[in-house]
C-alpha cells in the first residue's frame, strides 16, 4: 500500500509540483489525466472485478486506453486526454508525457511481432504514432503526428513521417515536475519537519530553566 501511495504521489506531482494532501486532491479532481492514472495505479495493485470496471468506465468516458496490466514507471503525466491507446505489451519509463491521439501499438516486421520500448523523461507530441520493436531512448522529445517506425538513441528530438532526428536538444525543456524533483523536495521538506521538531526541543529547554 506504501508503495502504491507514493507511486500514486509522483504521478500527481508532475502536474504542478503538488505535494500536500489539499494539493494533491485538487490534481485529482480538476486533472483529467491525473484522475485516470490515479484508478490504473489502483487497478495494478488490486485488480478485481470493481476497480477493473471503474478503469473501464473511464476509459471510455476520457478516451484513454491504457490498461492496468500495461508497464509503466512512476511520474506519469497525460497532458490532454482523448485518443490515447496504448497496447498493454508496450514499456515506458518514468516520467513519461502522454498527448491526447497518441498510438502505441503492434507492428509486424519479416513476420514477428513487436512492441515499443519507451525510455525515461521522453516527450510524446500529439497524434504520435508508434508501431513495433522501437526503442526510444532517454530523455526523447516527439514532435506531434510523427510516425515512429524505427528506434533512436537518448537526448534527440525527432519529428515526421518517418520520424527522423531533428535535433539533439532532447526533452528536457518538456519534463518538468520529475521523481527526482520530488525525491529532492521531500529531503527538504523532511529536513524542514526535523529543524521544527529541534527549534520545539530547544524553546521547551528554555522554557525549563
Amino acid at each position: 500500500m506504501k508503495k502504491l501511495i507514493n507511486s500514486i504521489k509522483k504521478d500527481l506531482y508532475r502536474y504542478n509540483g503538488a505535494r500536500s494532501a489539499k494539493e494533491l486532491l485538487k490534481v485529482y479532481i480538476t486533472e483529467i489525466g491525473a484522475n485516470y492514472t490515479v484508478w490504473f495505479r489502483i487497478t495494478q495493485r488490486f485488480p478485481n472485478l470493481l476497480t477493473k470496471m471503474i478503469l473501464r468506465r473511464k476509459m471510455i468516458r476520457y478516451g484513454i486506453e491504457i490498461y492496468h496490466t500495461t508497464n509503466i514507471g512512476e511520474g506519469l503525466y497525460i497532458g490532454h486526454f482523448g485518443g490515447i491507446v496504448v497496447n498493454p505489451l508496450v514499456k515506458i519509463g518514468k516520467n513519461c508525457n502522454i498527448s491526447h491521439e497518441v498510438t502505441l501499438g503492434l507492428g509486424i516486421k519479416d513476420g514477428h511481432d513487436g512492441f515499443p520500448v519507451i525510455g525515461d523523461n521522453v516527450f510524446i507530441g500529439p497524434g504520435v504514432k508508434i508501431f513495433g520493436d522501437v526503442k526510444i531512448g532517454n530523455n526523447v522529445a516527439i514532435g506531434a503526428n510523427s510516425v515512429v517506425t524505427k528506434s533512436f538513441e537518448n537526448d534527440v528530438t525527432i519529428a515526421g513521417i518517418p520520424a527522423t532526428v531533428i535535433s539533439t536538444i532532447g526533452s528536457h525543456k518538456y519534463i518538468n515536475f520529475t521523481q527526482e524533483e520530488f525525491n529532492k523536495s521531500d529531503i527538504r521538506f523532511s529536513d524542514r519537519i526535523k529543524k521544527g521538531l529541534k527549534d520545539k526541543q530547544h524553546n521547551s529547554k528554555d522554557l525549563v530553566q
